[in-house]
């Protein structure tokens, strides 16, 4: 049976008080939406269709790169006539999804739930008991089997000490859907068409309605202002840095650690405090990252350490290397084995051979960097003339004294020597050394000028 997954996203979010639609803001480097669609792939959905309204044109261009049907929502009317827009390219066959852009934390788990348990039963939902279930829908149960869902606005007293609540997930025929939606009502506190009462129309038809409660409870919170955004934010990383502590990385405080995105770990990682991830990232056997470090779509092979303070953005970093602290790695950097990047200084689009090594204040830009050479402090490679990019060549064994400039384009070739100071223009040859400074002298008993009296 096919599954379609409908994603309710036309809420403005005023008390974001922004003005980024609300399903636009980030949770763990990622919108909202994006967190729902990521699940919905993951569900392997036949169809996704997500309904916009507020900011639509930032919404839309936001997710260009996803197989997404949108449908507008012109008017905010409610849940109920918010899923009544798709009517029109909903399939008749198969079931739907029912989920909310600013829910972004459900799993595939509990959604595979629901829809095993509705598959029979036409129409389930997601529900969840808490302690305070205030301002919630609350879930009417006779003889344990659902009857209605009332809003908090609409409950009796009694009602509203109920525990169990909607969390606005559901899973419907299509079918019924197309059937139930056309007959919507608004007559209620709030003059809003509830998708809550196609319940009601379920339990008229004759049908059980189904339902599930989350693994997790934030799985189901929603997102309506920042201090909620935060908090959910806290509850998702620690959710994610448990999965990688089970998986065997050793997390020196799960509660300072930030991962956004996706992150795959040998054994025996060690990562320590403030680390943040982004992207795609690998980590090899034994790699260890030092306190504040970032990390952004990048490899690290088998045995690096990395001191604090470091960053990388698309890097590839061999095995047993040393980087840092207040290294940074920036895009195309690719590091060989054995290699030793030092404090203050950046990579840029430059490989850097076997064992190689740049330990201070130096820039290496459009370079290649053979094996066992050596880059002494305060080097740079001179690699733009204000409007086009050069590249420098250093060979193997290859010895740059420290405080010089390497005028690209330029070759060091393998075995050769620069002086300290020195600016080279032109290709060194191997074997050679090149020096250029200004030869010094000493003026004996040299007199300072002296400040102007006024």
């Amino acid at each position: 049976m096919s599954t379609t997954v409908i994603i309710l996203a036309a809420g403005k979010g005023t008390r974001m008080r922004s003005n980024l639609p609300k399903v636009l803001q980030p949770l763990a480097g990622r919108p909202l939406l994006g967190h729902v669609i990521n699940t919905a792939k993951k569900l392997q959905a036949d169809h996704i269709i997500t309904i916009y309204g507020h900011g639509g044109a930032l919404v839309q261009n936001a997710f260009a790169h996803e197989q997404v049907q949108w449908v507008e929502q012109a008017e905010q009317l409610g849940t109920g006539h918010a899923v009544k827009v798709t009517l029109p390219v909903l399939p008749r066959e198969g079931v739907s999804l029912i989920l909310s852009g600013d829910v972004p934390c459900i799993t595939e788990q509990t959604l595979q739930k629901l829809l095993d348990v509705s598959r029979e039963t036409q129409i389930g939902l997601v529900t969840l008991t808490l302690a305070d279930a205030t301002g919630y829908g609350r879930i009417v149960r006779e003889n344990g089997k659902i009857q209605a869902i009332v809003e908090h606005k609409d409950a009796s007293e009694a009602q509203r000490q109920i525990q169990e609540i909607n969390t606005g997930i559901y899973c419907v025929s299509n079918a019924k859907l197309h059937e139930w939606l056309p007959k919507l009502s608004n007559n209620n506190a709030q003059g809003e068409y509830y998708l809550t009462d196609i319940v009601a129309m379920a339990i008229a038809d004759g049908l059980e309605v189904a339902s599930v409660e989350p693994q997790l409870a934030f799985e189901v919170e929603g997102v309506n202002d920042r201090v909620q955004l935060a908090a959910l934010e806290r509850e998702f990383q620690n959710f994610q840095a448990k999965q990688l502590m089970q998986q065997g990385v050793h997390l020196i405080d799960p509660t300072r650690f930030d991962l956004r995105g996706n992150l795959t770990a040998g054994k025996d990682v060690r990562i320590d405090i403030n680390v943040i991830i982004e992207g795609d990232c690998e980590l090899g056997d034994g790699v260890e990252i030092g306190a504040g470090c970032i990390l952004k779509n990048t490899k690290i092979a088998a045995g690096t350490k990395v001191q604090p303070y470091s960053v990388f953005d698309q890097a590839v970093v061999g095995e047993a290397a040393q980087i840092g602290p207040f290294s940074r790695l920036r895009p195309g950097a690719v590091l060989a084995n054995e290699v030793h990047i030092g404090n203050f200084v950046e990579v840029k689009n430059s490989q850097i051979g076997l064992g190689s090594k740049a330990n201070h204040f130096t820039y290496l830009g459009d370079a290649e960097v053979g094996a066992g050479s050596n880059i002494g402090a305060g080097t740079i490679t001179c690699n733009y003339d204000g409007a086009n990019k050069f590249k420098t060549i250093i060979g193997d064994q290859v010895f740059i004294g420290s405080n010089s400039s390497l005028v690209a384009p330029v070759t060091i070739a393998n075995g050769a020597t620069v002086g300290a100071g020195s600016t080279i223009t032109r290709d060194v040859a191997e074997q050679c050394l090149a020096v250029e400074r200004s030869k010094q002298f000493t003026k004996e008993n040299y007199q300072r000028p002296q400040k102007l009296k006024k």
